[in-house]
């Protein structure tokens, strides 16, 4: 079996200029990209928790996590490379989507959960 070859590792500029352009919630620190979720309770938390879970399971590539009552901390890099690779682009860029998405603005039959009644409030949303 041919060994693999290895990843790219971008430069934090290029991290930078790439975040800028395709991720702009996801800051580059201290060797990581990352992204806080806002929620409005725990309940909401875990589910974000677990979503970003199945999403690095099924991707095979795994985040680091802080969970916290109203909030969590998605930090990706790929450690066999040392660095951000396409691996953490791509599996930034599914959370992102899945987290963030907002199906009541779609105008499609789903119509997400209910504004305004506190009881079903989940993600605090960025303003876009």
């Amino acid at each position: 079996m041919a060994e693999a070859a290895p990843e790219r590792v971008y430069t934090e500029q290029e991290v930078e200029a790439y975040l800028g352009e395709n991720l702009p919630h996801w800051k580059l620190e201290r060797g990581w990209i990352r992204r806080t979720y806002r929620t409005h309770s725990w309940k909401s938390t875990l589910m974000v928790v677990n979503t970003v879970g199945h999403l690095a399971e099924a991707a095979w590539h795994h985040p680091d996590i802080t969970a916290s009552y109203a909030w969590v901390e998605v930090r990706l890099a790929t450690h066999s490379a040392k660095g951000i690779t396409d691996k953490d682009f791509a599996l930034a860029r599914k959370i992102e989507d899945v987290v963030c998405w907002q199906p009541g603005r779609e105008g499609g039959p789903l119509e997400g959960t209910p504004a305004g009644d506190p009881r079903f409030a989940y993600i605090k949303y960025d303003k876009t």
